[in-house]
């Protein structure tokens, strides 16, 4: 009887050590794929930044909650729908909708990749008046910041995530 209630303690521990080894397999394996799939989307032009916080060059952070915000890639256009606090110099229209809002079908794209994982973006549109440009850091999971230079406004970064 000890042995048949030893044999059977054994069996759990080994199928116990075995579903945890399976699980890290798994998770690793997923790992891969995810960064596989934003490498591919990075390369490809094609995927959608999503804010979800933003911190402007004065005052502190403020989170994205209210509306959907992001900034979209494709191979022929750059569209960015983000809100914007912070200081304005000139040029710029006092109608209540401040935030960087702009379609762009002129940019320069240029991606390199970081020795850690992860992927440095800068686009500069040319065909957008008081942009200078979007400098995007990616994560290998996805995560991300954006800064974006203007020329009638103060610098802002926003934080989020690949979609």
């Amino acid at each position: 009887m000890k042995t048949l209630r030893n044999l059977f303690i054994l069996v759990l521990i080994v199928s116990a050590g075995l579903k945890a080894a399976l699980a890290q397999n798994t998770r690793k394996d997923k790992k891969a794929e995810k960064e596989a799939t934003i490498k591919k989307n990075v390369d490809g032009r094609h995927y959608t930044f999503s804010a979800t916080y933003m911190l402007p060059l004065r005052g502190g952070a403020k989170a994205i909650t209210d509306v959907y915000y992001d900034l979209r890639v494709t191979k022929d256009s750059l569209i960015v729908y983000l809100p914007y606090y912070g200081q304005a110099y000139f040029d710029v229209p006092y109608n209540g909708d401040s935030g960087m809002k702009f379609t762009s079908t002129k940019f320069s794209y240029d991606v390199k990749e970081k020795k850690k994982g992860g992927w440095e973006i800068v686009m500069k549109p040319s065909d957008v008046k008081n942009i200078e440009q979007l400098r995007l850091y990616i994560s290998s999971d996805g995560y991300a910041s954006l800064s974006i230079n203007s020329v009638n406004r103060d610098f802002i970064d926003y934080n989020g995530y690949l979609k």
